[in-house]
């Protein structure tokens, strides 16, 4: 493979930014696809941040007219432009499907009907295609529950039960092999991309890779998007003099990775086969409470402020997802290497320099949630 000219869409975004920096540096002819979301970009232009040495265009993945020729004239894309947010796509679906699937589906028809040289097709993908994470039984061995029922949120029975003795299960580290189960839009959106892109990359043998982030965080993330990652969030509400606020009673256990690993991640599925036409979990392979990542926020930003433990549920969130990624570490060779207290304080250094500042709009977005019916009514004590 003799790649050396890349497309990233929505390059100008997180994830995107990191990896265009990345691939710069082991000099990629790099060209950015953002639509400079508002959600994302307050101020409406490219960011301080943007790599001087790619090439920036402003337009939209479902926009054929721009599209198109850009990924005519690369020999790989990324894709990561995307909506980006559980608990509002479901109630902007239109938005959602649109944007996520449909895009990725002009971008697919693209590769189908015109003459090009792409070689490699990245498509982010997510944990939300699993819904909840892998569990084991006591009694029944390996189970996979569906999304928690409102009453047993309402009764505040937080852990999650056996499908078939309805015991409490434990949490263990989720392979790519479980089965899947979409619990909100924004998950069947990833899901339909990422297997639309799959699909036609092995129907028209076209190297394609799928990978699922867990919990991505670090530097640049948006601390003013109330949508975005959770710890970003929380970092807004801590530097706004706010508590942090932690739903249900902060047991939950995710897998929060590093930008940097997640970046080193990538360049391994752009220049390694191992794993095309693979879905790949992106993780750091760690167990980490939600609470105990609040607590951690507090502490290396010299904050007094307590999270605030809610005890109330949403009814679009999952209990438990941890990252088994035995097949990144065998079929790319991938090694996470930033430890959550190295990463979380690069993330606080770069929090308190940030051009972008930290505005926090959690109570707007929580507004929302309870106008639309997403909060949980819970039984009273």
């Amino acid at each position: 493979m003799s790649i050396r000219n890349v497309l990233v869409t929505g390059g100008a975004g997180y994830i995107g930014s990191h990896l265009v920096d990345a691939l710069v540096a082991r000099d990629y002819a790099v060209t950015v696809l953002d639509n400079l979301e508002p959600q994302v970009h307050r101020s409406g232009t490219w960011p301080s941040y943007a790599n001087p040495k790619a090439t920036y265009v402003r337009g939209d993945v479902r926009d054929r007219a721009v599209f198109e020729p850009l990924v005519i004239a690369n020999q790989a894309v990324v894709h990561f432009a995307a909506a980006v947010s559980v608990g509002q796509s479901m109630y902007q679906v239109d938005r959602y499907v649109d944007v996520n699937t449909r895009g990725t589906a002009l971008l697919l028809d693209i590769l189908v009907n015109t003459k090009h040289a792409v070689e490699k097709v990245i498509v982010a993908s997510s944990i939300g295609v699993y819904g909840e994470g892998a569990y084991a039984c006591a009694v029944h061995g390996p189970v996979a529950p569906i999304i928690r029922p409102e009453q047993q949120l309402a009764e505040r029975d937080w852990e999650q039960r056996c499908p078939h003795c309805h015991q409490h299960v434990t949490s263990v580290p989720t392979p790519e092999d479980k089965a899947l189960y979409r619990d909100n839009i924004y998950s069947m959106t990833k899901y339909h991309q990422e297997e639309m892109v799959l699909l036609i990359g092995k129907t028209y043998s076209i190297p394609a890779v799928a990978p699922r982030f867990f919990n991505v965080y670090g530097p640049r993330q948006s601390l003013s998007n109330p949508y975005a990652g959770v710890a970003a969030i929380w970092l807004s509400r801590l530097m706004n003099g706010k508590a942090p606020v932690v739903f249900e009673d902060g047991g939950q256990l995710r897998d929060f990775v590093s930008i940097h690993d997640v970046v080193d991640c990538l360049v391994l599925m752009l220049e390694r086969s191992g794993a095309d036409y693979l879905p790949v979990n992106v993780g750091s392979g760690e167990t980490v409470t939600i609470l105990d990542i609040a607590r951690m926020l507090g502490r290396l930003l010299g904050s007094s402020i307590a999270p605030e433990i809610t005890q109330t549920g949403r009814k679009f969130d999952i209990r438990h997802n941890t990252a088994d990624i035995t097949r990144a570490r065998e079929t790319l060779g991938f090694a996470p290497k930033v430890t959550l207290e190295q990463g979380f304080t690069e993330l606080i250094e770069w929090a308190r320099t940030s051009p972008d500042g930290a505005v926090d709009f959690f109570d707007r977005a929580l507004d929302e949630l309870r106008a639309k019916g997403l909060l949980v009514q819970h039984a009273p004590r």
